[in-house]
């Protein structure tokens, strides 16, 4: 879905705002681990079919039925809708531009391949992605094993730190396209800053944690600080695709997070094997050093490698206007 959304984006988007867009869309990420692990706790305990196996149909539904809505109301861009009204569609043509509207360029795929920012995005989305599936799939384990919470408790107090980016998401993201507006920053600078600052507080922060001793009040708070520091860093590795070549960010988005994918596999793979002994504090304090110096690896590579601006192949003006005019004499025969 990722590639898909980023796709679409691209062609829903004002360029001032994706930012704030991107974000608001990944915030039903952090929504739906928060729902997902209360409710996850609740089933595991009180639910049907046995307790956990619940988990698997409740959420096996929920998929199917959001899909059946993805299908009916979702379009590629806004001259496909068949029903957006023509000062939406005028709008639109006005802010993105009629041409990169309908525009579908030949992939440049060697010049994604082999391009520096692309894979410096990719290196910082694989840093993002580990601290955040670390947390997300083994906070449980820490809270259960270090802070001593039952199943229903350990379900809601390993939700809380994925509430508060819900109010910090939207705000980094804001904050983030205030920065680039007419005057102040370039998107370049922005990006690299919104990375730099967010891995490091996030990092410094993920460290705390393991100092906090089994204070299970600051334990949490601590979390809730670690998750909502990752919202900053996100305003670049969950954005910068559409940086750098808005008609193939869908392309490139598929690439990077297929990089960042690997993260969410090694990480937690990761904690199982520095918590194999006893799955004590000073355990954990080894899993959040790794997770620090691997925000550390990402910040230090994009700052160095990666980039805000459009790149030199992000399409080929010629064959995109060319395109876009076959595509009108083809609608309007008379232009021949």
């Amino acid at each position: 879905m990722l590639p898909a959304f980023h796709a679409m984006v691209a062609r829903w988007s004002a360029p001032n705002y994706r930012s704030l867009v991107v974000v608001v869309i990944f915030v039903g990420i952090d929504l739906g681990v928060a729902v997902g692990m209360v409710l996850t706790g609740v089933l595991c305990d009180y639910g049907f079919a046995g307790g956990w196996p619940s988990a698997f149909y409740v959420f096996g539904v929920l998929g199917c039925v959001y899909s059946v809505a993805w299908f009916l109301l979702c379009h590629n861009s806004p001259s496909d809708h068949p029903r957006i009204s023509t000062v939406e569609r005028k709008y639109w043509e006005t802010v993105i531009g009629a041409t990169e509207l309908d525009a579908h360029p030949p992939t440049p795929w060697r010049e994604i391949f082999t391009s520096a920012p692309v894979w410096a995005l990719a290196v910082a989305f694989f840093a993002d992605n580990w601290g955040y599936f670390t947390l997300a799939t083994c906070l449980p384990l820490f809270m259960h094993d270090v802070l001593g919470f039952d199943m229903t408790r350990n379900g809601a107090f390993s939700a809380l730190p994925f509430v508060a980016p819900i109010a910090a998401q939207p705000l980094s993201g804001l904050f983030a396209d205030w920065l680039r507006s007419p005057g102040k920053l370039s998107t370049n600078a922005v990006r690299k800053i919104m990375c730099v600052v967010g891995f490091t507080l996030t990092g410094s922060s993920t460290i705390l944690v393991g100092y906090v001793g089994c204070n299970r009040a600051l334990a949490v708070i601590s979390m809730c600080i670690v998750v909502t520091c990752l919202c900053l860093e996100f305003s670049c590795v969950g954005v910068n695709q559409l940086d750098l070549a808005p008609l193939h960010a869908g392309k490139i988005m598929g690439l990077t997070f297929a990089v960042a994918t690997l993260a969410s596999i090694a990480g937690p793979l990761a904690v199982g094997v520095l918590t194999s002994s006893r799955s004590t504090r000073s355990e954990w304090q080894n899993v959040f050093y790794l997770n620090a110096g691997i925000y550390a690896v990402g910040a230090v590579v994009f700052v160095v490698f990666g980039s805000g601006h459009r790149q030199d192949w992000a399409d080929d003006t010629s064959q995109v206007e060319l395109t876009c005019a076959v595509n009108r004499n083809k609608e309007n025969p008379s232009n021949y």
